[in-house]
C-alpha cells in the first residue's frame, strides 16, 4: 500500500499568525513613531511654551492706617513700624509643602508656643502619626459615617477627624517635642492664612538676627518673605478714639460680609470701636497690589508691583488735646474731692462736654469714672464715651426749654407773672426749693434766675389746658407728654444728636402718663438725657435757635509723607443745621437774659460761683431727685441726687457751650458743695486762658510741622 504524505497546515497557520503579529507590531510602532514625530516636530514648540507658561496672581498687601491728630496738629494715634516674617499661601500650595517650609523656617526663628490651641496640637499630632491616628476609629464607625447620605465627603472626613481628636490622649500630645511645637506654631499660622493674602508668621519681637537670617534663606523658603508690619500706637487715653482689631482677630464676624464686599481680607485690621470704627474706610488706605508670576507647579517665578498702595488718610479731630487734658484734670480733681465727702457712696462718675455752638465742633469731651484696683484703691478711668452712651435725669437745666415750649405753644408769654406757691395734687405736694410754704409772684426771668419749679408746673398746666384746683386730682391727657417731648426734641433732648461716633443713646422716656409725671417732665426729673444732648441743647439757645450737629472730625487730609508735616486738606467738615426751633429770636434772647441772671442776678442759683468772674456768660443749674439704677444692683432703689449745669460764653458772642453732669452725687438729701458749678467755671476759665495763649495756633496750613505728643500708652 502507498504511504500517505504528512500535512503542513498547522505549520502554515503558525507562520501566518506570526506574520500578522509582526505586521501589527510594525503598524503600531509606525503609528507611535509618527505620533512622536508629530508631537516633537509639529507640537513641540506649543508644549515647550506650556511648560514654561506662568500665571499672574494678584496679592493685596496692607498699608499703614491714617494717623489721627488733634485740631492743633498733635498726633493722637500713630503707627509704629516693626519687622515681620510673612507667608503667602497659594491656591496650589499643599499642606505637605507648608509643613516642609515650616520645618525649615523653625530653624531660623523662635516662636511663642504658649498660646497654641489644643485643637492645633491635636491636628498636628494627626499629621505626624496618620496611620496610628486613624486606627483610633474602627471600620464599623467609618462605615456608619460613610453610609450617611446627608453628609458631604468633606463633612464625613470632619466627623472621622473629630472622633480621632477625641481619642488622642494627653500622653500622646505630650510626646510633641519642643521642636515640634516650634514647627506647629509656624505651621498653624500658615494653614490659617487665606489664599494670596500675606499672613504674619511673626511680627512681635522679631530680632535683627532672625530678620537677617530669614532674608538670606528666602530662596529655600517658598512663599516666605521678610517685610515691615506696623502697630497702632495711641498717644492719648481718650476713649472716643477707639481701637482696631489685630491681624489675628481680623474682621469681626458680625461685619464679615460688609467688609469682604469692599475688598477687605479676612485678617485685615479694622476699626472695632468709636472713632476708629466710624471712619474705618478713610483710615484704612489703599492696599498695595503685587502680581506674582507662578509656574504650573505653583512656584513663584517673580513679582511685579502694580500699585504701591497708599496709607489711609490722616484725620484731624475738632478736639484740642491740650484743652482736653486741662478739662480732664478739672473734672478728675473735683470728682475725687466730691467722692471723699459724706453721702457719696453712689458717686462714681462725672462728665463735661464743651463745643462750639456755631459749628458743632466738639472741643472737649470728658468722662471720668471711679473704679477700684486689685488692692481696693480708688482709680480714675477715662469714660468719655459715656458723654453720649449714658443718660440721666438732669433736673432744672431743662427749664429754658420748658419756657420756650410754653411760648411756642401759646401757653405763656414772655414776662408773664405767675404765682409760686406749693402745688397740692390730691395730697401730693410739689414746690420750689426756695419757697416751701409761702406765695411769691414772679415773672419768667426770675423763675429762671431762682429756678422756680412751680412756675414750670403752672406752665405745664397751661400747656395741657387744665384748671388746677389745690387739693383736687388732676387728669392730664397723654398727648401732652408728646407735645412737650416733641418741643424738647427741637433742641436735641431725647433724640440722637447726630454725633459722628457709633453707639449713641437717646436716653429713656418714661412710660407713665399720670399728672405728677407730667410735672416731673417739665423740670427734668422724668426722662433721661445724655451730657452731649445737653451740650447740643444749650448750643441751640446760644446760637439763636439752630440745632447744629456735633462732630469730632474736623478735617480729612492726605497722608503725611514724613510724619512731620500735615498733608493737603482733602475735605473740611462744615456745620450742619439739623433744624431751627420754632421760637422767634426775641423769645430766645429773652430766655438768654434769664440764664444770664442765673450767673449774675442777686438771687441767681449759680451766682455764688459766678458773680465775680472776669468773663460774661450765661447758664442754668440743675438738681434732680432720682432713684439709683446704676452699676451696683444691690443698691437699686436708693434715693440720691444728680447735679447738672449748662451754659455758654461769651454772653454776647458765644464761642463755647458746655454741659456738666454728675450723677448720684449724694444720698444725704442735700448738697453742701455744688461741684457742677465749680467744674463749669473752671472749665470756662481754662478755655479762655488757652485761647489767649494759642490765639494764632488754631489753623494749620499745609507744611506746618506736626507737634509731638508724649505717649501715655502703646497698643500692640
Amino acid at each position: 500500500m502507498r504511504q500517505r504524505k504528512k500535512s503542513n497546515k498547522p505549520y502554515e497557520k503558525l507562520i501566518f499568525r506570526m506574520n500578522v503579529l509582526f505586521f501589527s507590531i510594525f503598524i503600531l510602532f509606525s503609528m507611535l513613531i509618527l505620533r512622536l514625530g508629530y508631537l516633537q516636530i509639529v507640537k513641540g514648540k506649543d508644549y515647550v511654551r506650556e511648560v514654561k507658561k506662568t500665571e499672574e496672581v494678584t496679592v493685596n498687601t496692607n498699608v499703614p492706617r491714617g494717623r489721627i491728630y488733634d485740631r492743633s496738629g498733635r498726633i493722637l494715634v500713630d503707627n509704629k513700624p516693626k519687622n515681620a516674617i510673612t507667608y503667602i499661601k497659594l491656591p496650589t500650595t499643599s499642606t505637605t509643602e507648608m509643613h516642609k517650609t515650616a520645618i525649615k523656617l523653625s530653624s531660623y526663628i523662635k516662636m511663642d508656643t504658649s498660646k497654641i490651641a489644643l485643637r492645633d496640637k491635636q491636628n498636628y499630632w494627626i499629621l505626624l502619626h496618620k496611620k496610628l491616628a486613624y486606627k483610633k476609629v474602627t471600620k464599623k464607625e467609618k462605615d456608619v459615617i460613610e453610609k450617611n447620605e446627608k453628609l458631604t465627603s468633606s463633612k464625613k472626613q470632619a466627623k472621622i477627624d473629630q472622633l480621632v481628636r477625641e481619642r488622642i490622649t494627653e500622653d500622646e500630645l505630650k510626646s510633641l517635642t519642643k521642636k515640634d511645637l516650634q514647627v506647629l506654631a509656624i505651621y498653624s499660622k500658615m494653614v490659617a492664612g487665606y489664599n494670596l493674602t500675606p499672613q504674619i508668621i511673626k511680627s512681635d519681637n522679631v530680632t535683627h538676627k532672625e530678620f537677617a537670617v530669614v532674608s538670606e534663606h528666602l530662596f529655600e523658603l517658598p512663599n516666605v518673605n521678610t517685610s515691615t508690619d506696623w502697630v497702632r500706637v495711641k498717644k492719648s487715653k481718650l476713649s472716643i478714639l477707639g481701637s482696631t482689631t489685630t491681624p489675628v482677630e481680623g474682621i469681626p464676624k458680625e461685619k464679615l460680609d460688609y467688609y469682604l464686599a469692599r475688598n477687605y481680607s479676612m485678617n485685615d485690621r479694622v476699626g472695632k470701636s468709636y472713632f476708629e470704627e466710624e471712619y474705618e474706610e478713610l483710615l484704612q488706605g489703599k492696599k498695595a497690589v503685587i502680581k506674582s508670576k507662578t509656574n504650573k507647579s505653583g512656584q513663584v517665578m517673580g513679582t511685579n508691583t502694580i500699585f504701591e498702595g497708599t496709607p489711609g488718610n490722616d484725620l484731624v479731630l475738632t478736639v484740642n488735646s491740650e484743652l482736653q487734658l486741662k478739662m480732664e484734670n478739672v473734672v478728675e480733681k473735683q470728682l475725687l474731692e466730691a467722692k471723699f465727702k459724706g453721702g457719696s457712696s453712689l458717686l462714681d462718675r462725672a462728665f463735661l462736654v464743651m463745643m462750639n455752638p456755631n459749628t458743632g465742633e466738639v472741643l472737649s469731651m470728658v468722662g471720668k469714672k471711679l473704679d477700684r484696683d486689685q488692692n481696693g484703691h480708688v482709680k480714675v478711668s477715662d469714660y468719655a464715651i459715656g458723654t453720649y452712651t449714658s443718660a440721666y435725669e438732669v433736673g432744672s437745666v431743662v427749664k429754658p426749654a420748658t419756657l420756650l415750649t410754653g411760648y411756642s405753644l401759646g401757653a405763656i408769654k414772655p414776662n408773664q407773672v405767675l404765682l409760686d406757691t406749693p402745688i397740692n395734687i390730691a395730697g401730693t405736694i410739689k414746690k420750689s426749693i426756695f419757697n416751701t410754704s409761702g406765695s411769691i409772684y414772679l415773672d419768667d426771668l426770675t423763675a429762671l434766675e431762682r429756678s422756680s419749679n412751680v412756675y414750670m408746673f403752672q406752665t405745664a398746666f397751661k400747656i395741657a389746658g387744665v384748671n388746677y384746683v389745690p387739693g383736687a386730682g388732676l387728669r392730664i391727657d397723654g398727648n401732652n407728654f408728646t407735645k412737650v417731648r416733641n418741643s424738647f426734641a427741637q433742641f436735641g433732648l431725647g433724640v440722637e444728636t447726630g454725633i459722628d461716633l457709633p453707639g449713641e443713646t437717646t436716653g429713656v422716656k418714661g412710660t407713665e402718663t399720670i399728672s405728677g409725671k407730667f410735672l416731673d417732665l417739665v423740670i427734668g426729673q422724668y426722662d433721661t438725657f445724655t451730657p452731649l444732648q445737653l451740650a447740643q441743647y444749650v448750643s441751640t439757645i446760644a446760637n439763636g435757635g439752630k440745632r447744629i450737629q456735633p462732630h469730632v472730625l474736623k478735617e480729612i487730609r492726605e497722608p503725611s509723607k514724613d510724619g512731620k508735616t500735615l498733608g493737603n486738606i482733602i475735605e473740611e467738615k462744615n456745620p450742619k443745621v439739623l433744624n431751627i426751633i420754632e421760637n422767634p429770636q426775641e423769645e430766645i434772647e429773652h430766655v438768654k437774659k434769664g440764664m444770664h441772671r442765673v450767673y449774675y442776678g442777686n438771687q441767681g442759683s449759680a451766682a455764688f460761683n459766678f458773680k465775680d468772674t472776669n468773663f460774661d456768660a450765661a447758664g442754668k443749674t440743675g438738681t434732680a431727685e432720682v432713684v439709683y439704677y446704676g452699676p451696683e444692683k444691690s443698691l437699686y432703689g436708693t434715693k440720691t441726687l444728680t447735679i447738672t449745669h449748662i451754659g455758654f460764653a461769651p454772653y454776647n458772642n458765644p464761642k463755647i457751650a458746655y454741659a456738666v453732669v454728675i450723677p448720684w452725687v449724694t444720698t444725704s438729701g442735700s448738697i453742701s458743695t455744688y461741684t457742677n458749678n465749680i467744674i463749669a467755671r473752671q472749665a470756662i476759665e481754662e478755655y479762655f486762658k488757652l485761647q489767649k495763649k494759642n490765639m494764632k495756633n488754631n489753623d494749620h496750613p499745609v507744611g506746618k510741622k506736626v507737634q509731638k505728643f508724649k505717649s501715655d500708652s502703646e497698643d500692640d
